[in-house]
């Protein structure tokens, strides 16, 4: 899928089902770069049958998922829980973790909530830097953490040239 195609089908459907403030350029940069930075939106399941599934690569007791249906915010709690009903997915770890590996629009509107619980305000576009940092706290991507100092510069590398696709399908 290409980004114009993310951002023009499953993330707008996704979007119409959260509050319009969720709604922005700078979400929808944000989304695009992460799926672009975790699955090339292309890989609905991690590579070597790993534990995260969908474009964005949840884990069943990741944020996205687990985190966000049990978040201590019950307004959060509350969204993720609207959108599992709206695409009819009971509202239960497992069952969310197997059904966003093939409903784009559910892994979107979930991984959108995984920002909002972010407390910083979402970086501005062109705003590089503080996306990736925002990425890294939310994310918390185990190959960068766990990564040798080369692992983690290839992986910036990479977020670079992601979230400059993003941005020009965005702008």
């Amino acid at each position: 899928m290409t980004p114009r195609e993310l951002r023009n089908g499953p993330l707008a459907e996704a979007l119409l089902q959260l509050p319009a403030k969720m709604t922005s350029p700078q979400a929808e940069l944000m989304l695009l770069a992460i799926g672009l930075q975790e699955s090339e939106l292309k890989h609905r399941r991690q590579h070597g049958n790993g534990p995260a599934r969908s474009l964005w690569q949840g884990e069943q007791s990741g944020g996205m998922v687990a985190g966000l249906l049990g978040f201590h915010n019950q307004d959060v709690q509350d969204l993720a829980r609207g959108l599992c009903a709206v695409r009819g997915v009971p509202a239960q770890p497992r069952a969310v973790w197997e059904a966003i590996e093939h409903d784009d629009v559910l892994a979107a509107g979930l991984a959108r909530l995984l920002l909002y619980t972010d407390p910083a305000r979402l970086p501005g576009l062109g705003d590089e830097e503080g996306a990736w940092q925002l990425y890294l706290r939310t994310w918390r991507p185990g190959a960068f953490t766990r990564g040798t100092a080369q692992k983690r510069a290839e992986l910036r590398q990479k977020w670079e040239r992601n979230y400059a696709l993003a941005l020009e399908v965005v702008r």
